[in-house]
């Protein structure tokens, strides 16, 4: 899952994405508003973490922006402001949650983890249908049957992304977007092979959780008991 982190104190975001890396995160970083607000639009992230008190743009002005858009990320309002009126503003205009400075990195963590419905501190897992994906170990699990097998690297991410969106329809674009990041300059053409071992991996452990190609739309993860028959 992919989280950009918008915060002119170089330093403290250094901090914060180098933690949040420690968890498995993709992180990128802003230093500015107006770069924050260019990269914020381009709806790659899960999450964003968004300081007020930024120079050129301020994070009101982005979060505004950002929901007139109809951004899906998550937003986590980060500043040195605490009074009442600054916390409403900010979930007035849509904000999922709001810290202030200073704080501790273990707390910013925790709320970063409650707003993407992932509590790696209690189990490390994603479950969709049948299939566990354990994030500390890397095993694929079937719930049903304990049948498990590991999976590494772009497998793994690709897995997480997928199973963190199932049941929608992934464009290459955005998957590549998603998995390999901003800083990726060439478009590999080796996604369908990356794919194509998942799914051998998914069959081998009986999952009934398939990845479906959809002509000239992308992929979509479904289980198939949840099919209309």
């Amino acid at each position: 899952m992919r989280i950009l982190i918008v915060e002119d104190e170089s330093s403290l975001a250094d901090l914060i994405s180098t933690r949040l890396k420690k968890e498995k995160y993709s992180v990128d970083i802003s230093n500015d508003g107006e770069d924050g607000l260019y990269n914020a639009l381009e709806d790659l992230y899960d999450l964003i973490i968004l300081d007020i008190m930024l120079p050129n743009k301020n994070g009101i002005e982005i979060l505004k922006e950002i929901k007139k858009n109809n951004i899906k990320s998550k937003v986590i309002m980060l500043t040195a402001k605490s009074e009442l009126e600054d916390k409403l503003l900010g979930f007035s205009e849509g904000a999922n949650d709001y810290i202030p400075k200073p704080f501790h990195i273990d707390e910013l963590v925790a709320r970063v983890n409650a707003q993407l419905r992932i509590d790696k501190v209690k189990d490390n897992t994603i479950t969709y249908g049948d299939l566990i994906l354990d994030l500390k170990t890397s095993n694929i699990i079937n719930k049903n049957t304990n049948e498990n097998i590991n999976i590494i690297n772009k497998e793994f991410q690709l897995l997480e992304y997928f199973m963190n969106n199932p049941n929608q329809v992934l464009s290459k674009e955005l998957i590549y977007d998603k998995v390999w990041g901003l800083e990726n300059d060439s478009i590999s053409n080796n996604l369908e092979a990356y794919l194509s071992f998942i799914r051998k991996k998914l069959k081998s452990i009986n999952s009934k959780v398939e990845i479906k190609s959809l002509r000239n739309l992308g992929y979509k993860m479904e289980y198939k008991d949840e099919r209309i028959k």
